[in-house]
């Protein structure tokens, strides 16, 4: 497939060069100078300088149409940022809506769904889980000290151990 676009791409690019080739043939003869006496060089001369006057003048006018129209695409663009900026979007808020509003808005009013989730919930109660747990408040570095080296490890498994022992 690349293959084939690169010969296509490159078929295009003949073609451009021959027609180029060809225009350029037909609009530019080729120029003879040899055995023309010095009058005639000057005439070739004069005609020469004016086929470049003419081609700098419609130059010129293009170069001036094509700014005239630069300035006018960018004022048309401003035209339609300012009608653009004239209407302000509404900043959105937020609405606060149940799930069952929420089901109720997505499935129609036919199903009746109701989404309790509190309701599945386990209740816990707070003072059982802190009276298993009493809070040892001491010095921390005595602490460090005692749980360093080997003995200290071996000290932090048997109080893993013993808790679910008991």
């Amino acid at each position: 497939m690349l293959a084939k676009a690169k010969e296509c791409w490159e078929q295009e690019h003949e073609e451009r060069e021959a027609e180029k080739r060809r225009y350029l043939a037909e609009r530019i003869p080729a120029l003879q100078t040899r055995g023309l006496s010095l009058s005639a060089l000057q005439d070739l001369c004069r005609d020469l300088h004016a086929k470049v006057e003419v081609v700098d003048e419609e130059r010129y006018d293009i170069e001036a149409k094509c700014l005239h129209n630069t300035r006018e695409i960018k004022d048309l663009k401003l035209k339609v940022l300012d009608l653009r900026g004239k209407f302000k979007r509404p900043p959105l808020r937020r609405v606060r809506v149940s799930a069952d509003a929420m089901l109720r808005a997505l499935l129609g009013s036919k199903h009746k769904v109701s989404m309790d989730l509190r309701a599945n919930l386990k209740s816990v109660k707070k003072e059982d889980t802190e009276k298993e747990r009493p809070v040892e408040v001491g010095d921390w570095r005595k602490n460090v000290e005692a749980m360093s080296g080997m003995e200290g490890r071996k000290k932090m498994f048997d109080a893993a151990k013993s808790p679910t022992s008991q």
